[in-house]
């Protein structure tokens, strides 16, 4: 019986590695690993034994994982998306307010006043200057309707907030998730010129990068606050900075601590605790370890960032065998043909792709014989075969 072997980069949930079975094994040598399991530890500078099939990312961003290189290796990566939302979604909304009325000023007002006789006299007297506004009624804008979009926008509904959602690739899933009551705009600057609060939930990418820029801040109403819980470079901060200073933006709320933003007036700034919580880090853990026991021991692929979706359910045939190659005419071609000179007849097959990346799984009748795994690893365009069964 085969057993799998695991190493946690980072502090794991014990109850998320709970769900590993008999079959698996945690190991303190990365390279006797077949998977890593990983939260925010830096991987772009390691090397990876041949062994490695998979990391798993506790977490939704992989920007600390470098995805190309372990494409081009075979090696699936992994993501947990949605499984921190609810820890995010409350994250924005203790932002709102905090931005809304003062709260952290107020605080420190009666921090620094805590030894007077009369405090509560004074505090009295003193409120007007933290006197804010009320989230209700307001416009919210948010910026991406994924699984935590799709939360913060539902909430604000039920806290009597003017919902506008932009997401002009928004899925299935999340769109039945979506409260009717959203007002789906089909361009980010109808979000930019509208609303009193904009609240940013996409990846970063190229296209991405630096969205919320001077450009965006200029169709924005004057006194509009700004709330980043995704990424700080989808904003220029530095535009940002400027426009509190000028008086355009009230706010600026991040959860991601820089030069640029700590300590800056009108700048709220949170240590990244946007999935720092007890239950976000137990989801995130049992997520990223079912998604690496389904394709150790099946092959299938859910939630990768670098290879497509694909799955064949639990192998009931003789054998499987997974192959990585790149998307191009022809691959399947020189599988069959392959499989077809061995006199392997092939029982299912699956193949999917992503970019310049593709996927195949294939089930026989019976164990791959040597000369057939040869000949799909000479394969022209192939980059790792992998007997699963």
């Amino acid at each position: 019986m085969t057993t799998y072997k695991f190493h946690c980069l980072n502090n794991i949930s014990r109850i998320g590695l709970k769900r590993f079975n008999g079959l698996y094994e945690q190991v303190d040598n990365i390279d006797e690993a077949d998977g890593i399991l990983v939260r925010s530890a830096s991987m772009h500078e390691m090397e990876f034994s041949d062994r490695l099939l998979c990391i798993a990312r506790a977490g939704a961003g992989v920007n600390n994982i470098p995805l190309d290189e372990c494409a081009k290796k075979g090696i699936v990566v992994f993501n947990s998306p949605g499984a921190n939302a609810n820890g995010v979604k409350e994250l924005v909304f203790a932002g709102m307010l905090l931005a809304s009325r003062d709260i952290v000023e107020g605080i420190d007002w009666v921090r620094d006043n805590a030894e007077l006789p009369d405090l509560a006299k004074v505090a009295e007297k003193e409120k007007k200057k933290f006197a804010g506004f009320e989230l209700q009624g307001k416009k919210l804008g948010i910026i991406g309707l994924g699984a935590i979009g799709v939360r913060v926008a539902n909430a604000a509904v039920n806290l009597g907030m003017d919902v506008y959602g932009y997401d002009p690739y928004v899925s299935v899933d999340s769109a039945w998730h979506l409260s009717r009551k959203i007002n789906h705009v089909m361009n980010v600057d109808d979000i930019y010129t509208n609303c009193d609060y904009i609240t940013i939930h996409v990846p970063l990418l190229d296209s991405t990068r630096q969205m919320i820029n001077k450009k965006a801040i200029d169709l924005m109403k004057k006194g509009v606050v700004i709330i980043n819980m995704a990424r700080d470079l989808l904003v220029d901060e530095e535009a940002v900075v400027k426009a509190i200073r000028a008086g355009k933006v009230r706010r600026y709320v991040s959860d991601f601590p820089n030069s640029t933003v700590a300590g800056v007036a009108g700048c709220i700034t949170t240590p990244h605790l946007g999935a720092s919580t007890e239950e976000s880090e137990i989801n995130c853990a049992k997520m990223a370890v079912d998604e690496m026991r389904d394709y150790l021991e099946n092959g299938n692929i859910k939630n990768s960032v670098n290879y497509p979706a694909c799955d064949l359910g639990v192998c009931t045939s003789g054998g499987r065998i997974a192959v990585f190659h790149a998307n191009k005419a022809n691959m399947i071609t020189q599988f069959t043909r392959v499989m077809g000179d061995a006199g392997v007849n092939i029982s299912g097959m699956a193949n999917q792709s992503r970019g310049e990346y593709a996927y195949t799984l294939l089930d026989i009748d019976s164990p791959a014989p040597a000369e057939v795994i040869k000949g799909l690893r000479e394969a022209i365009g192939v980059y790792r075969v992998r007997v699963v069964k």
